[in-house]
């Protein structure tokens, strides 16, 4: 059975029954605005509505980098940030108090961040799956570790943060920019498959967990994906991963605007880790040979000559990705590298830098998510927003989500809004003083510089299975 209906990407506009006042967060100088109500949203997803609110950069923004980043919930990020809501301790399915310790980012195994974890982890109470969550039932999630070959390094890692001398570089942009305390997965299954849809097109054609081949439409007809149902059944139906949905790649192209996606390419398989090999008519059109770019280090080369699209996503490889499995600590390094070839170029009193992790890859996080749609909201994320403009040192309560990036990028270019998660986010209008004069950039020291990524050895491990 194939749900052919839900290619629409505002099929999910109907059930927002809920009311989402759940939603909203307490910035550190206010009140955060309310979410659009339900007839709001319906309204707004129309492709001819106008932007409901319009950031006052005044044009000072014209360029926006999206950092997406692997797996990783706020809590193990950030564990213990001043003036951010962290927890010490989490509780088990059996009540049992379970204090968090210190694990490595580098770890050769992994833990589930299935739809099914994310049952499992929330524990929820309402009669939906994954609503009126508890928070309690991490200890659920299968974890790759536990053998004698392979032990874990803590009795129950998945109750774990990252030691922040790893992380240094996260915690100095955190301090001089903006940190959001308050940024929520658009989608509760915690695909990185779905995420990135999200950060293209808010939304995944009713999509959930991930495809059985390539990944999308490289892998033809057999490569399939579950849907999801207006009660979260899953699987609900079956869809092809080759669709067409608008993107925000193809709001950019209507205003005349640039956009590059930069993502890894893996000669010999038909994987590319890059969101829109799934989109029909950019796979098979004009812009997968001018805007798609297969190797995340020629950003740093592109920048360096001058070369900056209005619009960047920018994901890492493999070794370079913060994804438990990787058995890496380059990833922060990485990421500094991305923002330090934005900082020192010309580029950098014309830009806002989004760096954000596209799920909670199976970590502990003690905030629950509100229920605002069939797909949504998922795990708490990191959010790091970085820009002349930012605020110093600002942590920012603001409820976020994938859609408040999105927002932002529409607002910037006047574009109109493409489905529920962009319609519904609030702006991330507190995180920016426009009317400040742009700040010098003080480059993010690391362990490993430009010329490390430039000189990396090829990677042929795709960047996430799931």
């Amino acid at each position: 059975m194939r749900c052919n209906f839900l290619r629409s990407p505002l099929w999910a506009v109907a059930f927002f029954g809920l009311s989402l006042s759940a939603c909203n967060g307490n910035g550190t100088n206010g009140a955060a605005p309310a979410l659009p109500t339900a007839s709001q949203a319906g309204r707004l997803t129309d492709a001819s509505a106008l932007r409901m609110h319009h950031h006052s950069s005044s044009g000072k923004i014209q360029h926006i980098v999206i950092i997406v980043q692997e797996n990783r919930s706020f809590n193990n990020l950030f564990h213990g940030y001043p003036g951010a809501k962290t927890a010490k301790y989490g509780r088990d399915i059996y009540g049992n108090k379970i204090k968090l310790l210190p694990v490595s980012i580098a770890t050769p195994w992994d833990i589930d961040h299935s739809s099914g974890a994310f049952f499992a982890a929330c524990n929820g109470t309402g009669s939906i799956p994954g609503t009126n969550c508890q928070m309690n039932g991490f200890n659920q999630e299968w974890v790759g570790c536990g053998s004698n070959s392979n032990p874990c390094p803590i009795k129950h890692p998945q109750y774990a943060y990252v030691p922040r001398s790893q992380i240094k570089p996260y915690w100095a942009m955190a301090k001089q920019y903006v940190l959001a305390d308050e940024m929520y997965a658009s989608n509760f299954d915690a695909s990185s498959f779905i995420s990135h849809q999200y950060i293209i097109s808010g939304q995944a054609v009713g999509a959930v967990n991930y495809p059985w081949g390539a990944w999308g439409c490289p892998g033809g007809p057999y490569d399939e994906i579950a849907t999801v149902g207006p009660q979260r059944q899953i699987p609900y139906g079956y869809e092809v991963v080759c669709w067409d949905p608008t993107t925000l790649g193809d709001e950019l192209d209507n205003a005349n605007q640039t956009w590059a996606f930069y993502g890894q390419y893996y000669s010999g398989y038909p994987w590319l880790w890059i969101a829109y090999q799934a989109i029909n008519h950019i796979y098979n059109g004009p812009d997968w040979g001018q805007d798609i770019i297969h190797q995340p280090s020629q950003f740093l080369t592109d920048v360096q000559n001058g070369k900056l699209r209005a619009v960047t996503w920018i994901t890492p490889s493999w070794q370079n990705s913060d994804h438990a499995g990787s058995n890496s600590t380059s990833g922060p390094s990485w990421v500094a590298s991305v923002v330090n070839a934005v900082g020192e170029s010309s580029f950098w009193d014309s830009t806002a830098i989004f760096i954000f992790w596209d799920d909670y890859g199976g970590w502990y996080d003690s905030e629950p998510p509100a229920y605002v749609d069939y797909d949504g909201l998922g795990l708490r994320l990191p959010l790091l927003i970085i820009s002349p403009y930012a605020k110093k040192g600002y942590v920012t309560h603001t409820h976020y989500e994938h859609g408040t990036i999105l927002k932002f990028v529409e607002e910037t270019f006047g574009l109109p809004a493409m489905a529920a998660s962009d319609s519904r986010a609030n702006p991330p209008d507190d995180s920016f003083d426009f009317s400040q004069p742009p700040r010098k950039f003080k480059p993010i020291t690391s362990a490993y510089g430009r010329e490390y990524f430039l000189h990396q050895a090829p990677d042929y491990h795709i960047p996430d299975a799931e």
